[in-house]
């Protein structure tokens, strides 16, 4: 059984949601993405070792990756934002407990999406303050101080706004049934956490797909 609390990433991608952080497709200053135009042949062989390797015993059905358009169909601007939720699950994914043989075998790729993560957050705008609050259900709504914010002059299209609003969705009823674990049987579930999981993990490739395409901008 996984058991985490997926309020912080809930938050991450609440921020997300709420807008992209660069006007008329430009990227910000001191964005670092040019460095993904082109990702290693080991980053990428790490990545696609731990996919093959995983082991999924979950009956899964979480389409969360099943969607009817690509990054390349996207804004620039709204790439980088897809870009950044993506990474956020995908590292909230791969840092939860695991066996010690795929402990090893994610080693490397975490420690590649973390850092891309962190690149990804420079080129997106933050609050000057950010306060959390919480809801009536507990949850903490306000956007953390890497999150980012809504900028005037873009705000993401409705493709993508529609899959940060399912995301959320997914992330909230993960975490409703990790609540309910405590006073009833535990049922497996598309959103269920372990679900999550696995999702991300499978689809990490496309992950780095989508940020080799956020990173070309209008070579993608």
């Amino acid at each position: 059984m996984l058991c985490l609390s997926l309020t912080p990433l809930l938050l991450l991608v609440l921020g997300v949601s709420l807008g992209a952080a660069f006007p008329h497709d430009t990227l910000r200053k001191g964005c670092r993405l040019s460095k993904y135009q082109n990702i290693a042949q080991e980053e990428q062989k790490a990545v696609d070792k731990m996919r093959q390797e995983f082991v999924n015993n979950h009956k899964c059905n979480t389409r969360l990756f099943h969607r009817k358009w690509n990054a390349v169909d996207l804004p620039m601007s709204d790439r980088v934002v897809l870009v950044a939720a993506e990474l956020n699950l995908t590292t909230a994914m791969l840092e939860l407990p695991a066996t010690p043989s795929f402990a090893e075998v994610r080693r490397r790729p975490l420690d590649f999406f973390t850092q891309a993560r962190e690149d990804v957050q420079g080129c997106v705008s933050v609050p000057p303050r950010a306060v959390p609050r919480a809801s009536s259900a507990g949850l903490l709504l306000t956007p953390p101080l890497l999150s980012p914010q809504v900028d005037p002059w873009h705000q993401p299209s409705g493709r993508l706004r529609h899959w940060l609003h399912k995301l959320q969705a997914a992330l909230r009823a993960a975490s409703a049934a990790e609540l309910s674990r405590a006073v009833s049987p535990p049922q497996e579930s598309p959103e269920s956490t372990a679900c999550l999981r696995a999702t991300a993990i499978l689809h990490v490739l496309r992950v780095l797909d989508n940020l080799r395409c956020a990173a070309l901008q209008d070579k993608c």
